[in-house]
């Protein structure tokens, strides 16, 4: 598999890294979009998180917690980003989670200043893709 961040894992490529669990493991982003930004992802190779079994998912999302109040530290505000395809925007199809410091001069506006419109949805598509 020619995936970097298998690579990463299987220590094949060098990487700042800072926290490993049994399923997960997380490092300094090589192209940062600010000081700190943190990348945590699984270590076995999956795309989306539904392709997580449950043990991935609790591990991953713990790791996340975990590194959650260091990153905060930096800036005090952080971003929190996954892209879960490569529609919304996935460039490395290996699931990871951004957790990005955030400032107020950082330039980066909030989720709504990403798309020109707001759409709403009607019932009967929120009962077919909803109904749990």
């Amino acid at each position: 598999m020619d995936c970097i961040f298998c690579k990463i894992i299987s220590k094949k490529i060098p990487a700042k890294i800072l926290h490993e669990t049994e399923h997960s493991i997380c490092f300094l982003d090589a192209f940062p979009l600010s000081k700190g930004h943190v990348l945590v992802i699984p270590k076995n190779h999956c795309e989306k998180i539904q392709n997580m079994n449950m043990d991935e998912n609790t591990d991953l999302f713990s790791l996340v917690h975990t590194v959650m109040s260091k990153v905060d530290s930096i800036s005090g505000s952080t971003l929190i980003a996954i892209h879960n395809g490569k529609e919304a925007g996935q460039e490395i199809p290996h699931l990871h989670v951004h957790l990005v410091p955030r400032n107020s001069s950082d330039s980066a506006g909030p989720i709504h200043s990403m798309f020109n419109s707001s759409l709403q949805m009607t019932d009967s598509e929120i009962e077919k893709y909803f109904n749990l």
